[in-house]
């Protein structure tokens, strides 16, 4: 498991390495639409590319999130931390209302 850069120090955070590879093959479809673009190709063609790129952003953000569910808030509630536990929920619950 590999440690995140954190005012949380003791806290092992959840692997993210694998993103790494979701968030370059997106940034390969970014790449993309930018060719698209640059080579006047069809609007449809482009918004259904930018929309590929969406999905698959969206789905990047929700493995996140379940890896911070499984690891961070339940390493708080496991520890019996109700003040830590009622803060990873708070970040949780922020961070849903931005949507």
């Amino acid at each position: 498991m590999a440690k995140a850069k954190s005012k949380d120090k003791k806290h092992n955070h959840a692997d993210h390495s694998e993103d790494l590879v979701r968030l370059r093959r997106i940034r390969g479809q970014i790449e993309g639409v930018e060719r698209m673009i640059e080579d006047s190709r069809y609007c449809v063609d482009i918004l259904n590319q930018m929309r590929s790129i969406m999905a698959a952003l969206r789905s990047s953000e929700g493995l996140i999130m379940e890896r911070h569910v499984r690891h961070c808030v339940q390493d708080a509630i496991d520890a019996g931390d109700t003040r830590k536990t009622e803060e990873k929920i708070g970040e949780l619950l922020t961070l849903y209302q931005k949507r």
